[in-house]
């Protein structure tokens, strides 16, 4: 026999070969994956099937087509350098066709795991307005002012004139001392 035909047939047993070694090793071990990917054992065979099928198809395909050598083969040496060439296409053809495999069913589990994973609450985008203390007198039902400082002194929230217990102060002059919280003349705080 030629040396073409002896090359040929070597070629085709070791791509025929890593082709179905490495189509069982992804069944096997990508039905569990494909398992927790769809949540259905019926469906993840399904599709186990028909990616094993569709790997064989486009493997196989190439190998056929990658198998034809134009020129003539002389030598052994010459025959080992192209059957080398060929086999490792078909190794990089393998490789690639697992890694996108891979890729794609990583990506659509991450994608469910996005669709049924409970959303964070959402942070806030701003405040609400406080609404603006009342202005003017007060019942208070404990009594007078419970501020012994005076009535208009500082406070969170400052409130218009209330009676003191005290008495009257001439304007400007604040019985609690400096900086409590009257503003000029004696009127509210200032803000």
């Amino acid at each position: 026999m030629d040396t073409k035909v002896w090359m040929y047939l070597v070629y085709l047993a070791i791509s025929i070969g890593l082709t179905v070694w490495v189509a069982r090793a992804l069944s096997r071990n990508g039905l569990v994956f494909l398992e927790e990917v769809f949540a259905d054992e019926r469906l993840a065979r399904a599709v186990n099937s028909l990616l094993v099928v569709g790997f064989y198809l486009l493997n196989l395909g190439y190998v056929t087509v990658a198998m034809k050598h134009p020129d003539p083969v002389g030598s052994t040496a010459q025959a080992m350098e192209e059957l080398s060439l060929k086999i490792g296409l078909v190794l990089l053809v393998l490789g690639a066709l697992h890694f996108f495999n891979v890729f794609a069913l990583g990506r659509y589990r991450r994608g469910r795991l996005r669709q049924f994973a409970t959303h964070p609450p959402l942070a806030p985008v701003g405040r609400l307005p406080m609404p603006p203390a009342p202005r003017g007198p007060h019942p208070n039902p404990a009594g007078p002012h419970p501020n012994p400082a005076g009535p208009m002194t500082t406070g969170p929230h400052p409130v218009g004139p209330h009676p003191n217990p005290a008495g009257p102060h001439p304007a400007g002059v604040n019985p609690a001392g400096p900086g409590t919280g009257t503003g000029p003349a004696g009127g509210p705080p200032a803000r």
